[in-house]
């Protein structure tokens, strides 16, 4: 099968197949190896640089070898997502209100980010939803429970979270690569009057915190007073 073809919207999920082909030598090498070799060169050069014949080099074989467990690319990166997203476990009990859970949920989402830069460029393909991205949203319903709000709107706050917190880890990469240094302002008066005033007291908590609190009260609490 042509990579073109295992890549196609009729492409069967990586994860209803069986971990190699049943044609061949022994294999050498596990599918879980595969993808680690796969995640580390990520971690180290750059999504860019994961290819099959780079993460058989890793593996020390050829990359043909890598068919006999893989069809494509495709199927690599939804594996390495799905690896990735697992990662967050274990998951928080529920410790005293939904709401502390959700944002200690999108916090680890965040570090995870961090620890994985590249998984911000896969994280939203549909392919990759496997066995751990369906647990992660299994278990922020759990969490949810008690919201009286409709399943539609938990799925979707869950979703907007994941979203803006891919934004921060996308602004944290970038730290410092915007300013106004070297900027005339004169010709916008609103921001040199911003800039004049005199800063307010730091916040209690943080962006990320305040961001996620407003987000999903916001998104949950509105929905559940509609259907109370």
């Amino acid at each position: 099968m042509s990579d073109t073809a295992a890549s196609g919207p009729d492409r069967q999920p990586i994860w209803s197949r069986p971990e190699r082909g049943s044609r061949g030598p022994a294999p050498a090498h596990s599918r879980d190896a595969i993808v680690m070799a796969a995640i580390t060169l990520a971690d180290t050069e750059g999504l860019a640089a994961v290819s099959m014949r780079a993460v058989a080099a890793a593996l020390g074989t050829g990359a043909g070898s890598l068919y006999r467990y893989l069809s494509s690319r495709d199927d690599l990166l939804d594996l390495m997502t799905d690896r990735a997203v697992g990662e967050l476990r274990p998951y928080p009990q529920v410790e005293g209100d939904w709401l502390e859970t959700m944002v200690l949920l999108g916090r680890r989402q965040l570090a995870l980010f961090g620890a994985h830069p590249w998984l911000l460029d896969v994280i939203h393909r549909p392919s990759g939803i496997g066995p751990q991205s369906l647990a992660w949203f299994d278990n922020c319903i759990r969490i949810l429970e008690p919201v009286r709000s409709p399943v539609a709107a938990k799925f979707e706050a869950i979703a907007m979270m994941t979203g803006v917190v891919s934004l921060f880890a996308r602004r944290e990469s970038a730290a410092g690569a915007f300013s106004f240094a070297g900027v005339d302002l004169a010709e916008y008066p609103h921001l040199v009057a911003a800039f004049s005033q005199p800063p307010g007291p730091a916040p209690r908590v943080d962006l990320v915190e305040r961001t996620l609190r407003s987000l999903l009260t916001g998104l949950l609490l509105a929905e559940s007073t509609e259907v109370g």
